[in-house]
């Protein structure tokens, strides 16, 4: 069913309701003024051509691919808008600004939710994306937001400041920009990269003296691009790109030294740590990206390189990442405590942790990741984490667990 075949308000609200009921009944989404938002934005107008089914689900749907096929906008998955917008906290009158306009869904939301005596700045890198968003916000009739054609890095300074800024593409160095338009009391919302591919969507306030989270959640958006640009590229670590790797700036890897890495014999170390049935490992690959000298690298596999034995996972779905060092790599894994019974609900067996090593020093480096593996069950496991920024060149210097340092910031890391 597509729009142009059956696009009627009975039916459209129908499947509207039904993704906000789904999200509700995953606590993806909490009742109150986003549900209100969420329930009365249509998302299809933002995303024409799309089956109706599509552009309700709760997944992303990709707008725009660059000449390799690579997707470079897309609709984001409802729930990662939701959270964000519960994030950034946009009340009536507010003034927003958004790095990353898209299909324009997020920024009518964010108008809705503004009201009549807001505004919403929505900048995005392409004309014909400028163009597509302004379409979907006229369609459905939000006319409290303004589209621009420009370089999101460089925010919008004519209607500044605003009370609140989010982006809706990542970030591994905040533009200095959108903290120079952000009011003293205003809240930015990012999908800032870490180290390597550990990225989270981080809150910021200003306290006074830095920027400092106020909350962060497990998230990862397609990298900006323009002046500030944080670009990936992937390589292939098994023939047919049946696995992959994923490198970012910030990480020393040649892929010549990797190739056929995965062929040579394999180190299993298995570290005692125990990982729940319903528990996440986000914050496991946080501690890994900050104590790891490489970083960590999201690592995509295919079914054939999980069926023919050549990577070693608990399923197709789980995702591992992996960490590279004198041309030898080592990746998560876990395996079923099999004495333990599924948790409450059978939603899942406990898992130990381990890792797997390959290459020259393979052995070595599986055994130093299973070290810092171990060193987070003993340590910050269970702590928050905070995460506190600030101009680089101010002084004095940040004090943090980790320091990081990008061409316009300096970021501490520390589990309280």
């Amino acid at each position: 069913m597509t729009v142009t075949e059956d696009n009627d308000a009975v039916t459209v609200q129908r499947l509207l309701d039904g993704l906000v009921d789904h999200l509700l009944t995953e606590h993806a989404l909490r009742p109150g003024r986003i549900e209100a938002a969420m329930r009365s934005v249509p998302r299809h107008t933002f995303v024409p051509g799309v089956p109706l089914s599509d552009a309700y689900a709760d997944d992303t749907v990709r707008t725009k691919h660059d000449d390799t096929g690579v997707a470079i906008s897309a609709a984001s998955q409802p729930r990662i808008v939701a959270m964000m917008l519960d994030m950034l906290g946009v009340e009536p009158g507010h003034r927003v600004l958004e790095a990353g306009a898209g299909t324009g869904y997020n920024a009518g939301l964010m108008g809705w939710l503004a009201g009549e005596h807001g505004l919403v700045v929505s900048i995005d890198v392409d004309d014909d994306l400028v163009t597509e968003a302004r379409a979907g916000l006229a369609a459905a009739g939000i006319r409290n937001v303004q589209v621009v054609l420009g370089d999101g890095a460089d925010g919008y300074p004519a209607e500044a400041p605003y009370d609140r800024v989010i982006a809706t593409v990542g970030v591994w160095d905040m533009p200095p920009a959108w903290l120079a338009q952000l009011a003293s009391h205003g809240r930015l919302v990012a999908p800032l990269r870490i180290r390597g591919s550990a990225a989270r969507a981080i809150a910021f306030e200003h306290d006074g003296q830095r920027w400092r989270s106020t909350r962060s959640e497990l998230c990862g958006f397609m990298p900006l691009r323009g002046a500030m640009a944080d670009p990936r590229r992937m390589i292939d670590l098994a023939p047919g790109g049946s696995v992959r790797l994923e490198i970012h700036r910030d990480q020393t890897i040649d892929p010549a030294a990797l190739t056929g890495v995965l062929g040579q014999p394999a180190v299993k170390v298995w570290t005692g740590v125990r990982l729940g049935g319903m528990e996440s490992i986000e914050m496991l690959w946080l501690w890994l990206a900050c104590t790891q000298p490489n970083a960590i690298s999201a690592m995509p596999i295919q079914a054939e390189a999980l069926d023919s034995g050549l990577v070693q996972l608990p399923s197709r779905t789980w995702r591992s990442m992996a960490t590279t060092d004198k041309g030898s790599l080592a990746y998560l894994t876990l395996r079923p405590i099999e004495s333990e019974p599924a948790e409450s609900g059978g939603t899942g067996r406990p898992h130990e942790i381990g890792v797997i090593g390959h290459g020259p020093a393979g052995d070595e480096l599986a055994h130093r990741v299973a070290g810092e593996i171990a060193a987070w069950d003993r340590g910050p496991r269970g702590r928050a984490v905070e995460f506190v920024l600030q101009p680089a060149g101010t002084e004095p210097r940040l004090d943090g667990q980790f320091l990081i340092t990008t061409p316009h910031n300096q970021l501490a890391v520390s589990w309280l």
